[in-house]
C-alpha cells in the first residue's frame, strides 16, 4: 500500500516524468529504489530523472541525452573521470602524514605583492572564471561559508566534513593575527551526499553539467532552465531599470547576503545558483543573458514566421557557440600560444570538424578543474572603475563585492565595472607572485582570513590526486627518480626549493608544482597546466554529441553560419550588450596599445545573423 501510494503520488504530481538513473552508475534504478532515495531525501543528488531521448533534438537544457547510450552523462550530479587513479594512503584523511603543511608551502612558493601584467586585461580574468564556472561550481565554497563554519571552532574536531587548514606559529602575515587555522571542508562526494556505496572510495559530485553549454546562464536542470524563460520571441525574462536591461530580480532572494541596504537591493533570479555569487561570473552572466536576447531578437526580425521555441533554440546554441568560439580561438592561442594548439588539435580554424566518438562519454576529468585553479594567480584583488572616456573614477576590492549584487545596480557600478574590465590589467600569472587579498582575505568580511592557493592545494589533496611526478610521467613518457630528473621544468632555485619542502620527489602536489613550473615554449603557463587542459578540451570534443564545429550534429550550423561564428570575439559582444560601450580595442583580452588602440564598436566586425535567415519560408 505504501508503494502505491509513493508512485501514485509521484505520478500524479509530475515527480517522475521519464526514466529514473542512477546519477553515479547511470543506469535506470527500480520504483523501490527510487522510493527509499525520496524517504531518505537524496533524490536531489542521487538520481537523475529523464525522458526519453530523440536524437534530433536540440542540445538539452539540463545536458542529457548528449549520449544516447547513456543518456545521463552531460547531466548534473553525474561522475568525473580521473587521468590517472586516485591516490590513497595510509593516515589522516587518506593522506600521507608527512606532507609538508599546504599554508607552508604556499607562503614558501607563492609571495604577496601586486604586479599588473603588461599583457592581459581582467577581462581575460573574469571570462576564464566565468568559463570554470560553466562545467564546475562553487558549492564546495557555500559549504564552508553557510553550511559548515565551525571547522576551526572545538565543533569542528567532531564534523567529518571539516578539514581546516592548519596555519604554522612562524607564518609570515598570520604571526601577528594570532589566526592559527583556516576554516576548510572537504568536498562533496557522491559518498558523503548519500549516493555511494559506503565501501567504494570517495567520488566528487558536481552540480555544474560538465560540457561548455552555458548552463551558468541557462540552469542545470530543466524546471529551474524553463523558469527562465520569457516563452516569446524566443527572449529570456529581462527587467528595464533606469535605462539598463537586467535579468530578472527577486528582491527576497538570500542569495545576496552583503548588499548594503536600503540602497542595494538587486539579486537576480536567474536559472543558475553562480550568479549572485563572485561577482566576475555575475557581469559575464549578466552580458551573455543580455547576448541571448540581442540574438534573438535579431533572429526573430528575419524570421517572423518562427516561433518561440525555434528562436530560443537557436538563439541559445548560437550563444554558446559564440562563447566556446572566444574561448578556444581567441584567449586561450595567447595563453597556450597558437601553433600549439593547432598542431595538438585542439584548433581548427578553417571549416566543419567531426571528432565525435559514441563510446566516449561526456564527462570531466577530476584533474581538469584543478588546473585551472592555477588561474586563481591571475585574479588582481583591487578593482579599477573607469568611465565610458576612460577617466579613473574609483576603486573597490573584489573581495567587499562577493554575493552583492545589489551594488552593480547603484551609482552607474556595472558602467564602470565594464569599462575597468578591458582597461585594467589583471595580475601577472607566470610569475611566483599573488595578489594579497586573495592569499588572505578572498571573501572579505564573511570570514576573518582565507587564501585562496592554500584552499587549492588542499583540494588537491583531499580529491587524491596523484603525485606530480605521476602525470610528468604521463605525459612525457619519462621515469623520474629524482629531482635533478626535472631540471627541465623548473628554475634552479626553484627545485633546490621543492627539494627542501618535501622528502621526496614523490611527494611533490600537482598544484604545487604547476605554481612554479616553467612555461612552455610559445605559451605563457606551465607544461602541466598545458597537457591537463589539452586533454580535457579534446575529449570534450570527441564526446559532445552536439559540439558547435560538428557538420553532422543535430540542428548543425551551415558553412555559412559557422563562418559568421568565427567572427565572434569578447569586443564585439561587449559592444553589443556591455553598458556604455561605444569603443574598445579589438582584443579586449589584451590590453590597449600599439596594436590594439581603441576603436568605435562600429569599427569591430559582427556576426552577420542574415546567415541564419530561413528562406524555406515565403
Amino acid at each position: 500500500m505504501i508503494l502505491q501510494f509513493f508512485l501514485c503520488f509521484g505520478i500524479l504530481f509530475g515527480l517522475i516524468q521519464g526514466i529514473v538513473y542512477d546519477s553515479f552508475d547511470g543506469i535506470p534504478i527500480s520504483d523501490e529504489e527510487v522510493i527509499q532515495h525520496s524517504l531518505q531525501n537524496t533524490t536531489f543528488w542521487c538520481i537523475n530523472d529523464i525522458e526519453p531521448c530523440n536524437p534530433e533534438e536540440w542540445r538539452r537544457l539540463d545536458g542529457s541525452c548528449n549520449n544516447l547510450r547513456q543518456p545521463t552523462r552531460g547531466a548534473t550530479h553525474t561522475p568525473l573521470y580521473r587521468m590517472l587513479p586516485a591516490a590513497y594512503h595510509k593516515g589522516c584523511n587518506g593522506q600521507k602524514s608527512n606532507l609538508p603543511l599546504v599554508r607552508r608551502l604556499r607562503t614558501s612558493f607563492l609571495a604577496e605583492a601586486k604586479v599588473p601584467d603588461q599583457t592581459f586585461t581582467m577581462l581575460a580574468a573574469y571570462f576564464l572564471l566565468f568559463i570554470a564556472s560553466d562545467i564546475a561550481n562553487l558549492h564546495d565554497t557555500v559549504n564552508y561559508v553557510q553550511w559548515t563554519s565551525h571547522c576551526c571552532a572545538p565543533k569542528g574536531k567532531e564534523d567529518p566534513m571539516c578539514a581546516p587548514i592548519e596555519v604554522p606559529a612562524d607564518d609570515l602575515f598570520h604571526r601577528f593575527t594570532g589566526i592559527r587555522c583556516l576554516n576548510l571542508t572537504k568536498p562533496l562526494t557522491f559518498q558523503t551526499v548519500g549516493c555511494g556505496r559506503k565501501d567504494t572510495p570517495p567520488e566528487r559530485i558536481l552540480s555544474a553539467t560538465p560540457l561548455f553549454d552555458l548552463s551558468t546562464v541557462y540552469g542545470n536542470t530543466l524546471d529551474k532552465s524553463l523558469a527562465g524563460r520569457a516563452y516569446r520571441d524566443g527572449l529570456l525574462k529581462y527587467e528595464v531599470e533606469d535605462g539598463r536591461i537586467w535579468p530578472p530580480q527577486d528582491k527576497n532572494n538570500p542569495d545576496c547576503i552583503m548588499n548594503r541596504k536600503p540602497r542595494e537591493t538587486r539579486c537576480h533570479k536567474m536559472p543558475s545558483d553562480e550568479t549572485n555569487t563572485l561577482i566576475p561570473i555575475n557581469l559575464l552572466s549578466i552580458w551573455f543573458w543580455r547576448h541571448h536576447n540581442h540574438i534573438a531578437d535579431r533572429l526573430a526580425k528575419i524570421n517572423s514566421c518562427w516561433d518561440d521555441e525555434k528562436l530560443f533554440y537557436t538563439a541559445r546554441d548560437i550563444n554558446s557557440a559564440v562563447v566556446t568560439q572566444i574561448l578556444l580561438y581567441e584567449l586561450l592561442p595567447m595563453m597556450m600560444g597558437f601553433e600549439n594548439l593547432v598542431n595538438d588539435g585542439v584548433l581548427h580554424p578553417i571549416g566543419f570538424r567531426d571528432l565525435y566518438n559514441e563510446r566516449l562519454l561526456p564527462q570531466l576529468s577530476m584533474e581538469f578543474p584543478m588546473a585551472l585553479r592555477w588561474l586563481h594567480k591571475m585574479q588582481e584583488g583591487t578593482l579599477k572603475l573607469y568611465d565610458a572616456d576612460g577617466n579613473f573614477v574609483k576603486k573597490v576590492n573584489l573581495v567587499d563585492l562577493t554575493v552583492r549584487t545589489g551594488y552593480l545596480a547603484v551609482d552607474n557600478n556595472i558602467d564602470y565595472l565594464t569599462q575597468g574590465s578591458f582597461r585594467q590589467a589583471s595580475a601577472k600569472m607566470d610569475d611566483d607572485i599573488v595578489d594579497p587579498d586573495m592569499a588572505e582575505k578572498v571573501l572579505g568580511s564573511i570570514q576573518k582570513s582565507q587564501d585562496t592557493f592554500s584552499n587549492d592545494l588542499a583540494k588537491n589533496r583531499l580529491m587524491f590526486i596523484q603525485p606530480y611526478i605521476k602525470y610528468l610521467e604521463y605525459f612525457s613518457g619519462r621515469k623520474i627518480t629524482c629531482f635533478d630528473d626535472l631540471a627541465e621544468f623548473f628554475e634552479p632555485e626553484v627545485l633546490e626549493k621543492l627539494s627542501e619542502e618535501y622528502e621526496s620527489v614523490e611527494d611533490i602536489d600537482l598544484l604545487a608544482a604547476m605554481w612554479v613550473e616553467r612555461s612552455i615554449k610559445g605559451g605563457r603557463v606551465p607544461y602541466m597546466f598545458y597537457n591537463i587542459v589539452v586533454e580535457q578540451l579534446i575529449r570534450t570534443m570527441q564526446s559532445d554529441r552536439h559540439w558547435y564545429e560538428r557538420p553532422n550534429r543535430p540542428h548543425a550550423f551551415t558553412s555559412e553560419q559557422l563562418y559568421e561564428i568565427r567572427k565572434a570575439t569578447i569586443a564585439r559582444v561587449l559592444c553589443d550588450v556591455g553598458d556604455s560601450v561605444t569603443h574598445i580595442q579589438p582584443k579586449a583580452f589584451q590590453r590597449i596599445g600599439p596594436g590594439n588602440e581603441m576603436r568605435s564598436c562600429e569599427e569591430i566586425p559582427e556576426i552577420n545573423i542574415l546567415a541564419w535567415k530561413d528562406d524555406s519560408i515565403i
